[in-house]
């Protein structure tokens, strides 16, 4: 028990800095070739923090345990919705202005409800895989039109030029871009070894060993990204990282069980996980789209967001201890 618990916690500290070097490197070769910081914000950055997600989930399902697979794709979109914003609006109320998220809010609500058509029948295989791939690539190519689209006036513009990285060579940029995606892959390994134990030793499933303690390490990045872009009075930057992220999740990420483990889905993912998921995404929605002002998420809205995540957490405890269905 104590070296898998040594596994998750090195594995987590070893996937955050992997992820990060992975950004800075994809983001500094895309913008040395001459791409938009838009774009690069928008597709390169939300891609690499859905990065550990991804890996993680890919190796899980690899590794014969999709259960895991699947808890890290629709609890990463909770812990990122109600813990991240949550935690962040709490610190800093988040003014949403940009135009270009209020065109991608809509969207996620569309990425989520094509991924929950998808399981309805209880059953994920290759084909649904395929269907969500080819809709991650459809998003990427509808990001990028957007971003050659948006004027530069979006003060998303600005937030992103910021944060990507100017004078970092070519040659150092592919060379944190190749270690961090090793990094990645090898933390993870030890993650999903470390995880599927501690499930084993204490009884529960990989389910809900995904909703819980993979989501949360899983989306360190985006709330240490949130929290600093918040401080950095960079609020549609915080948001943004958590919608792009979030569309990543469903499509790429929840992706790997029907590519690599295809097999039915729990119960508990359709009756109690992505209605949950569904949920906080409207109350998303309905914060921060600014119907006929700009987006808020209040310091109070903060607070039901954290509470909510702390009532998942013990609906899950509670399920584990009845031996429900995961």
């Amino acid at each position: 028990m104590l070296y898998s618990l040594l596994a998750v916690v090195g594995g987590f500290v070893l996937l955050v800095w992997g992820a990060e070097r992975f950004v800075l490197g994809a983001s500094a070769l895309a913008r040395n070739l001459g791409v938009s910081p838009l774009i690069i914000g928008l597709t390169i950055v939300a891609l690499g923090t859905s990065a550990p997600e991804m890996v993680v989930s890919g190796v899980a399902s690899w590794e014969g345990n999709p259960g895991l697979a699947f808890g890290n794709a629709i609890g990463s979109n909770i812990t990122n919705i109600a813990l991240v914003l949550g935690v962040t609006a709490l610190i800093v109320p988040l003014q949403v202005h940009s135009d270009t998220l209020r065109r991608e809010m809509p969207i996620l609500l569309l990425i989520m409800f094509f991924g929950l058509a998808l399981i309805l029948d209880g059953d994920m295989n290759r084909g649904d895989g395929l269907l969500l791939l080819l809709g991650l690539a459809v998003m990427i190519y509808w990001l990028v039109g957007l971003g050659l689209r948006s004027r530069g006036t979006d003060p998303i513009v600005r937030e992103f030029e910021h944060e990507i990285p100017q004078r970092l060579s070519t040659g150092r940029a592919l060379l944190w871009l190749l270690l961090g995606g090793a990094i990645l892959f090898i933390s993870s390994r030890l993650l999903v070894w470390g995880a599927v134990n501690i499930a084993q030793a204490l009884g529960v499933s990989d389910l809900v060993i995904g909703l819980t303690i993979i989501a949360i390490g899983t989306s360190l990045p985006e709330l240490a990204a949130s929290i600093m872009s918040a401080l950095k009075e960079e609020p549609d930057l915080a948001v943004g990282n958590v919608i792009g992220s979030n569309m990543f999740n469903i499509l790429g990420v929840m992706a790997m069980p029907g590519l690599l483990a295809p097999g039915m889905v729990s119960d508990g993912v359709l009756q109690r996980d992505y209605p949950w998921m569904v949920v906080l995404t409207l109350a998303l929605f309905a914060m921060a789209y600014g119907f006929r002002r700009p987006g808020r998420i209040a310091r109070w809205e903060g607070g039901i967001l954290v509470t909510t995540y702390a009532a998942y957490l013990v609906i899950l405890y509670r399920a584990t201890l009845e031996s429900a269905p995961v």
